[in-house]
């Protein structure tokens, strides 16, 4: 019996099986679209059940992510190719869940250290499962300008939309910091924003409120979505959502003639929000917004638990400032600043003529001083360089 199960997972035709459920995601991705909620249950439903789904869950947890050798409180760090077909045969969203082992690993940069909450392999199979549904609902519901943790983004394409928000136009902006924000997130918020059928909100309480053992201790978890589970990122996502288009429906695109001595009137476009997860800047020309979208950002995020880190929050501005206030910022280890250029050396506008600056984005002094020690790490773990006698 253990042969055959052994063959049958490596005979497994991959690219038959994850077509299938790729189909399934479209169909669900375009039903959220169009706005067909029955649809899409509908069609989540099947994919939870689809054997096809549990077993690309299964091989992604047991063989493909990162931290697939990292065990669980029922220390299973992997799984032979016949207990991985079991499980994918066994694999339901049962509403049950198991206390996740907690283990702290080090901030880049920092002596403070990130609390993370290990779940078993199970669960998180259970938990990729859950996103294979999930996901394509909400990728058809996220905004423009979110770019954390979801498929075919990344951390350059939110610098990207921050270098062209400014690039043309100096700007004022919000360098925000949130406290905590996966510990904190107000777990009756996320499932009233969730709407999603009985199984799977089950599903999902029962992560959220299975807490974690420290050493042979166990301890409730009442807030928050722990991190290091497969569905964490996504919860937190969803969880943001709305934030964007509140701040950009409370400061729109207006025109306005104050301040144009000829008379002429000028636009200012609307607040800009672009995220990266817990991270976003807010991006406007009249420093008056940002500070009033410094207050509706804390209103807001006050509604689902969320505060900001005063201390490492703060306006700037991307070309001009002072002794107390540098001009440009860091985000996701990049320092973007404008700076003023001659004619012959500044960008252009549209029509030629120069803008009298340039923006640039560079690695951040944090960043390469990282990366520094950690190559110095390297050579010194490396062998002796001198050539062998």
């Amino acid at each position: 019996m253990s042969k055959a199960l052994e063959a049958e997972w490596s005979s497994i035709v991959w690219s038959e099986i994850q077509t299938k459920v790729i189909k399934l995601q479209t169909k669900i991705y375009e039903a959220s679209k169009s706005g067909n909620k029955p649809l899409a249950v509908k069609l989540q439903k099947t994919l939870i059940s689809s054997y096809s789904a549990r077993l690309v869950a299964v091989r992604r947890v047991t063989q493909e992510n990162k931290g697939k050798c990292t065990a669980g409180i029922d220390g299973v760090k992997s799984l032979n190719p016949q207990q991985r077909i079991e499980l994918a045969e066994q694999l339901r969203l049962d509403g049950k869940s198991s206390p996740l082992r907690r283990v702290e690993i080090p901030k880049p940069g920092k002596k403070e250290k990130r609390p993370l909450g290990i779940p078993t392999i199970v669960d998180r199979a259970k938990q990729a499962l859950a996103k294979l549904a999930l996901e394509p609902e909400w990728e058809a519901l996220f905004e423009p300008n979110s770019y954390g943790f979801r498929p075919g983004r990344s951390c350059h394409d939110a610098i990207e939309a921050i270098e062209l928000s400014i690039r043309k136009t100096p700007k004022y902006l919000i360098d925000a910091d949130l406290k905590g924000c996966f510990d904190n997130i107000d777990r009756e918020a996320l499932i009233q924003k969730l709407k999603t059928f009985p199984d799977m909100e089950k599903q999902i309480r029962a992560w959220l409120k299975s807490g974690v053992l420290v050493g042979d201790v166990f301890h409730k978890t009442v807030s928050g979505t722990p991190q290091g589970g497969v569905i964490s990122p996504l919860l937190a996502n969803i969880a943001l959502h709305g934030f964007e288009s509140y701040i950009s429906s409370n400061f729109p695109t207006r025109k306005t003639r104050i301040g144009q001595p000829d008379g002429k009137m000028k636009e200012y476009c609307e607040a800009r929000v672009i995220r990266y997860a817990d991270d976003f800047v807010i991006i406007h020309e009249e420093e008056a917004v940002i500070k009033a979208a410094l207050e509706k950002t804390k209103e807001w995020m006050a509604n689902i638990g969320l505060t900001l880190n005063e201390q490492k929050t703060r306006i700037c501005h991307s070309l001009n400032g002072d002794e107390e206030k540098k001009p440009g910022f860091d985000f996701l280890g990049f320092h973007i600043q404008s700076f003023t250029r001659g004619k012959n050396r500044a960008g252009k506008k549209t029509n030629g003529e120069s803008l009298g600056m340039v923006t640039k984005v560079l690695p951040s002094d944090k960043s390469v001083k990282r990366f520094q020690s950690h190559l110095k790490a390297l050579l010194n773990k490396g062998q002796s360089q001198e050539p062998a006698q």
